[in-house]
C-alpha cells in the first residue's frame, strides 16, 4: 500500500521546482563553476606532472653547466714568471681585467676554510641534493625571494651563469641547474669551483686571490680566524670588506665562528682562540710580511719598483705583444681573441728576463745616470734612449724602452716600436760581413778610400768633411776602426745595395727595411752608411749583433721560454725548441769580431771596454745632423744595443763622446762586475798571420812594415811579392764609376 508524501516533503519539493523556474542563470553559473574548478585541477596536475617530469629529466640528464670547460676556458689572472738565480721561477707579475681570480685545487684549501663557508653559507650542504628544500619554501612563503635562500652549489650556479634577479623563472631555472649539477660533480669538485668564484671585493675574484690580498699569505696559510674572516665577506663583499670595515668584518666573522662550533666543525677551545686572535691585515700598521715568498717579493719589487712606476716594465710589455703575436700565428686568433687570451686566459707565462741585469738597467733609465741634465715638459721634451740586452741564443734578458719614470701602461717602447736610422753601425751588418762571407775582402784587403760618382758629385765624405784620395787606400780593418763612409759605399758598389737589402731582410731578418717607393732602403745611402728610410730597432740590431758572437748563428729574439694554461697542464707555445739559422760561416764570424774588437781598441768606441781582460766588440753610429747616436756590441755573456735622440728628429747638442756608449758602458760594467773573464768561441778555421801594410797581402820575409791580421783558411789572400824592403804598394788606384742617383750625405764621426 503506497503512503502518500507527508506536508512537508511535499513542501520542499514545491520549492525546489520554483528555484528552478525562476533562476536559470543561477544554474548556469554553478555548471559553468563545477567545470572550471575540474579542468583547473587537471590543467594544474598536468602542469605539475610536466615541470615534475622535465625537473627529474634535467636533473638526472645530461650535464648542463661543463665545470672543467668553464675553468679552462672563463676569465682568470695570468701570471708572468722570471727566474732568479737558482733557476727557479718567482713570480713577476699579473695580468687581468676586472677580474682577478687564480684557480685552486680544493686540495690546496685548509679544512677550516672549507668548514666556515659551509657553516655560514649552507650547513645542510654536505647532505642536499643541490637544494635545501626546506630553505626553498621558507624563502617562498616568508620573504618571497627578498632572501637569497641559495645553496653553495645554487650560488655556484649563480656566479657562473651571471644570473642574479629575484625571479622565480631565474630561481627556477637555478634550481634545474644545481640538481642537475649535484648529478655529475662531486661535492668537493661543487665547492671547488665555488670558492675559486665567488665575489670577494677589490676585484678579488676566488679565495687564493682573496688571501693574498687581505692577509698577504697563500690560502694553505690560513689559520682558523682568518678563514672565518674571508667566509664572512661573502654576503656582502663591500660591507664585509675587512680592509675598508674591519668592525663589520668581526661581527660577521663570530657569526661564522659560533655556527662552526654549533655544527661540530670546531671545538669550544678552537672557537675562544679564534675569537681571541688579533686580526693582522695587509693595512695594519703591525703587518709583516712573513710569507713563504717574501724572497720572490723582494726579487719582484727590486725590478718593478726601481722604474718607480705603477706600470709594468717595458720587458713585461714586450712579452704582452710576443705572446698577443705567436698566438695570431699558431691558432689563428684575431688580435682582439689573442689579446684576450693573455688578459683573461689565466696563463702562465716563464721569461728569459734576467732580474738583476734588468734591474741594473733599469736604474740607469730611470734615473738617466749618464744622460745630460735638462728639463723634460710636454712642450720641450727631454732626450730619451732605449736598449735592449740578449744572449747568445736569442734570449732577450732585459730591455728599457725609454728614459725617466715610465709614463703608463701599453705606451711607447722604443727598444721594440720607435726604429730609428743606425748610422755608421749598421755598416757592419750590411757591408762588411757579406763581403767577407763572400770572400770579396779579408781583414788587410787594401779598398780606395774615396767616395763613388753619384750624378757627378763624390760621394759620401767621411767625418770632418773630408772626401778621402782617389789615391788613398786602406785596409778593411782600419775603415771599420776609424768607421770611414767612402769603404762601405765602394764594397756597396762592388757587390750592389740589392745585395746588401737582401742580406739584412732575408739573412738578419731585419723587419723595418723598406723596399718600395720612394723612400726605397736599396740603394748606397741605407746600405752603405745607413741613411735608412725608417730606420732599425734596438732589438732587431742586437739580434742581428749576436752572429759575431756565437759562430754566425742568427736566433729570432724571444722573451719567453713557456706559456702553459692556468694548472700547467697544457704547453700552449714553446720557444725552448726553436732553432736558429747559419747566417753566415762561423769562419766569417770570427774574423768580422776581431775586426770590431779593434773598435774599442783603437777606433771610434776606443776607451769603452766593460772589465779589464773581458774581449768585447762593438760599433758606433751617427747619423746626419747629429740626429741619432748608437752603439752596438757585445762581450762572450751578453750582445746589446742602445739608441739614444730625441722622439722628434733634434740636433744632439752639449755630450762629449758616444752618449749611447756610455749608457752602455755604465749599464755593462756592472752587469760584468762579477763575472769571470770569459772568450769567445774560436775557430780552426781562422787563423792570425803577419800583412803587409803597404799591399795588405800576407808579409813576405821581403816586407819590412807588418801588421798582424785574422784571415779565414778558406780564403787567405795572396803572399806579397812586390815589396823590396822600401818599395811602395804596386797597385793602382783607379776613378770611381759614376752611378744614377745622389743619396742624401751621411757623415760618421
Amino acid at each position: 500500500m503506497n503512503k502518500k508524501p507527508d506536508k512537508k516533503s511535499k513542501l520542499k519539493k514545491n520549492r525546489r521546482e520554483n528555484l528552478k523556474k525562476n533562476h536559470p542563470v543561477l544554474n548556469t553559473l554553478f555548471v559553468i563553476f563545477l567545470s572550471c574548478l575540474l579542468i583547473g585541477v587537471i590543467v594544474c596536475s598536468c602542469v605539475g606532472i610536466y615541470v615534475l617530469t622535465y625537473t627529474v629529466s634535467f636533473a638526472n640528464g645530461d650535464l648542463a653547466i661543463n665545470l672543467d670547460e668553464y675553468k679552462n676556458n672563463q676569465n682568470q689572472t695570468t701570471i708572468i714568471y722570471a727566474y732568479d738565480n737558482n733557476n727557479t721561477p718567482v713570480e713577476l707579475t699579473r695580468l687581468h681585467g676586472e677580474e682577478n681570480r687564480i684557480w685552486l685545487s680544493i686540495s690546496e684549501m685548509p679544512q677550516d676554510l672549507k668548514d666556515a663557508f659551509i657553516s655560514l653559507e649552507d650547513k645542510r650542504f654536505p647532505k642536499h641534493n643541490g637544494v635545501d628544500w626546506f630553505r626553498t619554501a621558507s624563502v617562498i612563503v616568508k620573504e618571497r625571494f627578498k632572501q637569497g635562500g641559495s645553496t653553495i652549489t645554487q650560488q655556484l650556479i649563480k656566479n657562473l651563469t651571471g644570473e642574479n634577479q629575484r625571479t622565480f623563472k631565474r630561481k627556477f631555472n637555478e634550481i634545474l641547474y644545481a640538481l642537475n649539477l649535484e648529478k655529475h660533480y662531486s661535492k668537493d669538485t661543487i665547492l671547488e669551483a665555488y670558492l675559486n668564484t665567488l665575489y670577494l671585493d677589490q676585484g678579488c675574484y676566488g679565495v687564493k686571490t682573496a688571501a693574498e690580498l687581505y692577509f698577504g699569505k697563500e690560502v694553505s696559510e690560513l689559520n682558523l680566524a682568518e678563514c672565518a674572516s674571508l667566509a664572512a665577506i661573502t654576503q656582502e663583499p663591500y660591507t664585509y670588506d675587512p680592509l675598508l670595515h674591519p668592525e663589520k668584518n668581526a661581527e660577521r666573522q663570530k657569526v661564522c665562528l659560533n655556527n662552526m662550533l654549533i655544527y661540530g666543525y670546531i671545538s669550544q677551545q678552537e672557537h675562544d682562540d679564534a675569537l681571541a686572535y688579533k686580526m693582522v691585515f695587509t693595512n695594519s700598521p703591525d703587518y709583516v710580511d712573513t710569507s713563504e715568498k717574501k724572497e720572490e717579493k723582494d726579487l719582484k719589487d727590486t725590478y718593478t719598483n726601481g722604474s718607480q712606476s705603477e706600470y709594468p716594465s717595458y720587458y713585461v710589455e714586450y712579452v704582452i705583444d710576443s705572446v698577443i703575436r705567436d698566438m695570431q700565428k699558431k691558432y689563428n686568433f684575431t688580435y682582439y681573441d689573442a689579446w684576450r687570451k693573455v688578459f683573461y686566459g689565466g696563463l702562465k707565462i716563464y721569461t728569459y728576463v734576467n732580474l738583476e741585469v734588468q734591474s741594473i738597467a733599469e736604474n740607469v733609465y730611470v734615473n738617466r745616470i749618464t744622460f745630460p741634465k735638462e728639463q723634460d715638459t710636454p712642450e720641450k721634451p727631454a732626450v730619451q734612449s732605449a736598449i735592449t740586452i740578449m744572449d747568445y741564443e736569442g734570449r732577450v734578458v732585459a730591455m728599457v724602452g725609454g728614459a725617466g719614470e715610465k709614463p703608463g701602461f701599453r705606451c711607447l717602447n722604443r727598444a721594440t716600436n720607435s726604429p730609428r736610422q743606425p748610422g755608421s753601425s749598421i755598416k757592419p751588418l750590411s757591408v762588411y760581413t757579406l763581403a767577407v762571407e763572400k770572400n770579396y775582402i779579408s781583414w788587410s784587403s787594401k779598398i780606395q778610400n774615396y767616395g763613388i760618382l753619384l750624378n757627378g758629385i763624390v760621394w759620401p765624405h767621411n767625418y770632418g768633411g773630408s772626401a778621402g784620395s782617389p789615391s788613398s787606400f786602406v785596409t778593411v780593418q782600419y775603415a771599420i776602426a776609424q768607421s770611414l763612409n767612402t769603404v762601405p759605399a765602394q764594397l756597396a758598389k762592388m757587390m750592389t745595395p740589392q745585395s746588401c737589402f737582401d742580406f739584412l731582410k732575408d739573412t738578419l731578418h731585419i723587419t723595418t727595411l723598406n723596399e718600395s717607393g720612394e723612400g726605397s732602403d736599396i740603394g748606397y745611402s741605407s746600405m752603405a752608411v745607413g741613411g735608412m728610410y725608417r730606420g732599425v730597432t734596438t732589438l732587431e740590431m742586437a739580434s742581428a749583433y749576436a752572429i759575431f758572437g756565437n759562430n754566425g748563428k742568427y736566433y729570432s729574439p724571444c722573451s719567453y721560454s713557456l706559456v702553459t694554461n692556468n694548472d700547467g697542464s697544457e704547453v700552449l707555445l714553446n720557444s725552448t725548441a726553436n732553432g736558429y739559422e747559419q747566417a753566415i760561416a762561423p769562419d766569417t764570424s770570427e774574423v768580422m769580431r776581431r775586426m770590431m774588437e779593434t773598435v774599442v781598441v783603437s777606433g771610434s768606441a776606443a776607451g769603452y771596454s766593460v772589465k779589464s781582460g773581458m774581449p768585447l766588440y762593438a760599433k758606433t753610429g751617427t747619423t746626419s745632423d747629429y740626429f741619432d747616436r748608437w752603439y752596438c756590441g757585445g762581450t762572450p755573456y751578453y750582445v746589446a744595443a742602445v739608441w739614444y735622440g730625441y722622439d722628434v728628429n733634434t740636433e744632439i747638442r752639449n755630450v762629449s763622446g758616444n752618449p749611447a756608449g756610455k749608457i752602455y758602458l755604465e749599464i755593462m760594467k756592472e752587469v760584468h762586475k762579477n763575472l769571470e773573464i770569459k772568450e769567445f768561441p774560436s775557430n780552426e778555421n781562422v787563423v792570425k798571420l803577419a800583412y803587409c801594410t803597404r799591399t795588405g797581402l800576407i808579409a813576405s820575409a821581403g816586407c819590412t812594415s807588418k801588421s798582424m791580421g785574422w784571415y779565414k783558411m778558406s780564403s787567405l789572400p795572396s803572399t806579397c811579392t812586390s815589396c823590396v824592403g822600401t818599395g811602395e804598394d804596386s797597385s793602382n788606384p783607379t776613378e770611381p764609376v759614376e752611378e744614377s742617383t745622389l743619396p742624401p750625405e751621411q757623415i760618421e764621426p
